[in-house]
């Protein structure tokens, strides 16, 4: 899902002064609204077919009759996985601007809004656009590379998924079910597993193949992995979310994107509740690093001494091991940025 791997510039005045046409789309699996606004004025509204062939011809027409060029078109589309791949894989061919935005700060932007279509939505990514002109941040293709890792960790984790889905049902059962039809169940289960097992393995080598093949990311995998409890797969998300530590280069930052950094919860003087993390987080990269602080806790000692005084002192488990999260980023971003390897004697400069 490469429109989930963002890198990001700023929009610097000489770009806007090059962008004439600000353009709104709604994406769905089978169709695309578009909406076009041009200085100030909702111009074109249009319904096109998710493809290649319908894009190119709907930009390429827009163009000749307008007496344009695509560099003067910003297009912006939220975020909707692999059904934006032929569309910005298409932008980026004619050579517009492109900005991909969350669904979420879209429709917070907007105010109070009554009634939704896919219409009326492409409409409002047109106004919003328009309306944040001089604070849009374009979005260029990941390296082909990250691209790759990322489809292969994601079809990875559905394999997990599916083996999880046939091993435990059996387990299960055991205890409750007439022995005869266990066996017999596991019997079914076992070549579909086993089927499973292999392609799991296959990918990964496959993953570990492109790792291998390109030295900056080979390069940030081994010194994040040389962080007690940060293993491949959690490596290796990290750098694909993070852009290879550039498009999210700060750790605090990373924190905030996979949900970690608490955030305060007070108004004036009625509430002062406990700071709390936000639900608007990559949730999947939250979970890897809730494993990853787990395993920190059992096999790092300056870890474990921390999580143990901490929940003596009676502070929530759950609050620590978010604090060893935000403490795994930060020394993964440290290790990463200052180019060195993960030591005990280094853990004072690395958090």
């Amino acid at each position: 899902m490469c429109s989930e791997v963002l890198t990001e510039t700023k929009c610097s005045n000489k770009n806007n002064k090059s962008m004439n046409y600000f353009v709104g789309i709604d994406v769905s699996k089978e169709t695309l609204d578009v909406a076009i606004i041009h200085q100030g004025n909702l111009i074109l509204e249009s319904k096109l077919n998710n493809q290649a062939k319908s894009i190119r011809s709907f930009f390429r027409k827009c163009i000749k009759e307008w007496k344009t060029s695509a560099e003067q078109f910003v297009v912006c589309l939220e975020h909707t996985g692999m059904y934006n791949n032929i569309l910005l894989k298409t932008l980026v061919d004619l050579n517009s601007k492109i900005c991909v935005e969350p669904a979420i700060q879209i429709q917070k932007s907007q105010g109070i809004v009554r009634g939704k279509s896919d219409k009326s939505d492409a409409r409002r990514i047109a106004q919003y656009t328009y309306k944040n002109r001089e604070e849009l941040r374009f979005w260029v293709p990941a390296r082909p590379v990250l691209q790759r890792i990322q489809v292969l960790l994601s079809f990875r984790a559905r394999l997990i998924k599916i083996k999880k889905q046939l091993e435990v049902p059996v387990r299960e059962l055991v205890q409750f079910t007439d022995p005869a039809i266990v066996r017999s169940l596991a019997l079914l289960s076992k070549g579909p597993i086993k089927i499973i097992t292999q392609n799991i393995k296959k990918i990964e080598q496959e993953i570990n193949t492109l790792v291998q093949g390109d030295d900056l990311v080979k390069n940030q995998c081994i010194r994040a992995t040389s962080i007690p409890g940060i293993g491949k797969i959690t490596a290796l998300s990290m750098i694909i979310a993070s852009g290879s530590f550039k498009k999210i280069s700060e750790a605090k930052q990373f924190a905030c994107y996979a949900g970690v950094a608490p955030f305060k919860n007070e108004s004036g003087t009625s509430i002062r509740g406990r700071s709390q993390v936000s639900r608007m987080a990559n949730m999947a990269m939250k979970r890897l690093l809730h494993m990853a602080a787990l395993s920190a806790i059992q096999c790092n000692s300056d870890l474990r001494t921390f999580y143990e005084r901490k929940v003596i002192a009676g502070k929530n488990k759950m609050s620590v091991l978010n604090a060893v999260r935000n403490k795994l980023i930060s020394r993964v971003y440290a290790c990463v940025k200052q180019e060195k390897m993960y030591e005990k004697i280094y853990q004072h400069t690395v958090g």
